[in-house]
């Protein structure tokens, strides 16, 4: 019997699209450095990318990932930083007291490229304050990909908020096996969402989209395969938003 292959979804909402710090770190694509100093081409994104509560932007996954979406992406600068928490290594507050200082670095970048479609990526508890940040006046993003949304709170409470005050295009990156988001749970706050929304699964993925190995054999694939296929979909799903701008 042939070996079982990523099983992938990439569905749409049936509702369209309505119209400091020091420790930023940033990587940049050398195929689209000319196209940064040449504002009369601005569909490359720049993208600021966001980490999740319990490890900041230097961990071997956000390496990873940064290094995924500038290669697909061709992104010209992708930014990463660190919450302030993390520098003085204390427990990640409540999201909502994280989203001036995202909101900051964002409009800083907004500033530096003023004519490039922006986009805000964030993983796990990142990706729930880059939907705040989303939601807040004055914020131009383009789209926000969700890489490990966390539905589910401490207490079991579905934290769908923030989803609901987005008008931006927004993509969801989730594994089957994430205990903090179920697809059933996340479908049902989709259908309820004013901005258009993306879904790509990861079958057998946990809440970092990390599968097991026995989970990979029978599938037929290898971790590396799982990602670039997920990154594949983000780079649609952004090329398409930025298509239509």
């Amino acid at each position: 019997m042939a070996p079982k292959r990523l099983r992938t979804v990439d569905s749409e909402s049936k509702q369209a699209v309505q119209n400091r710090s020091s420790m930023v770190t940033r990587s940049r694509s050398s195929s689209v450095k000319k196209i940064s100093d040449d504002n009369s081409i601005n569909n490359s994104p720049v993208v600021v990318f966001a980490h999740g509560a319990g490890a900041p932007s230097s961990s071997e996954w956000m390496i990873r990932w940064k290094n995924l979406l500038t290669d697909s992406l061709n992104a010209v600068e992708i930014v990463t930083f660190d919450y302030p928490y993390i520098s003085k290594r204390k427990p990640p507050p409540k999201a909502e007291k994280l989203v001036e200082f995202h909101s900051d670095i964002f409009k800083a970048i907004t500033a530096k490229y003023p004519l490039h479609p922006l986009i805000l990526v964030g993983k796990s508890m990142g990706s729930r304050v880059s939907c705040m940040v989303a939601a807040e006046n004055g914020i131009r993003a383009s789209a926000v990909v969700c890489l490990g949304y966390p539905l589910k709170g401490s207490k079991g409470a579905i934290r769908d908020g923030p989803l609901l005050q987005l008008t931006v295009p927004t993509m969801f990156v989730q594994g089957t096996k994430d205990g903090l988001c179920s697809l059933e749970s996340l479908e049902a706050v989709r259908k309820k969402m004013k901005a258009l929304s993306r879904l790509h699964v990861v079958d057998n993925g946990d809440h970092s989209m990390k599968i097991a190995k026995k989970n990979l054999k029978l599938a037929g694939i290898t971790q590396e395969e799982a990602e670039q296929c997920a990154v594949q979909a983000i780079a649609m799903f952004v090329s398409q938003i930025i298509g239509a701008r």
